[in-house]
């Protein structure tokens, strides 16, 4: 199967033969970018904010999660769970689904914008990881010290950041390299895309792998 990265906490997921699932998409006029028209058959929304939850951007008949449940569209199966790490509201007033993504065994978990470390009993509940999509931006989500503390407890193969500042970007982030620090890396190569082909291509040790913009 294979990620493509759109900024901020939107992603496209799709694999041959079944189901496209777009999360988060995002106003670009409220982001200050535009990924354009995505294609897919499912759309998940992690929080009821301009910045996750643009419907427009998936035009079409997608199939819509925005919340907790257990879900199998076109063989992928998704599972939403309510997780803000504080177990409270945001600011805002808005709560975080935390979505588990299988793709044939292998799950990817979409922290939405979780805003602080879960329980224990949270982190176990949400099963084995592969991949996380991991907020480090602060601001309402994780900051670079958080999100670390965090894919510690996850333990996945793989870690794509997400949700930070940027140029062109009209929010205020912390910038990747404030996360790259904190993880002890001086710099990490991007990819276009990342392509898993089957759970035994994956990485023994937690691996950071940074996605380009793809708009």
């Amino acid at each position: 199967m294979e990620i493509t990265w759109y900024g901020l906490s939107c992603f496209r997921m799709n694999e041959r033969g079944m189901a496209a699932v777009v999360t988060d998409p995002y106003d670009p006029e409220v982001v200050g970018l535009d990924p354009g028209k995505l294609r897919a058959d499912v759309v998940t929304i992690s929080c009821e904010k301009p910045e996750h939850n643009y419907r427009r951007a998936v035009p079409g008949s997608a199939f819509e999660i925005n919340g907790p449940g257990e879900y199998e569209v076109g063989g992928v199966f998704i599972t939403g769970v309510l997780i803000n790490g504080s177990k409270k509201k945001s600011s805002d007033g808005s709560l975080n689904t935390v979505y588990l993504i299988n793709y044939d065994g292998l799950n990817i978990a979409h922290l939405g914008e979780l805003n602080s470390v879960p329980s224990q009993t949270e982190v176990e509940g949400l099963g084995e990881v592969h991949v996380a999509l991991v907020p480090i931006g602060g601001n309402t989500s994780l900051n670079a010290a958080k999100a670390a503390e965090v894919i510690s407890l996850l333990e996945p193969s793989i870690v794509i950041p997400m949700h930070y500042g940027m140029s062109g970007i009209d929010l205020q982030l912390d910038s990747l390299s404030k996360f790259l620090k904190e993880m002890g890396l001086t710099e990490v190569e991007t990819e276009e895309s990342i392509k898993i082909t089957s759970t035994n291509t994956l990485p023994e040790e937690t691996r950071v792998m940074v996605l380009d913009l793809n708009l």
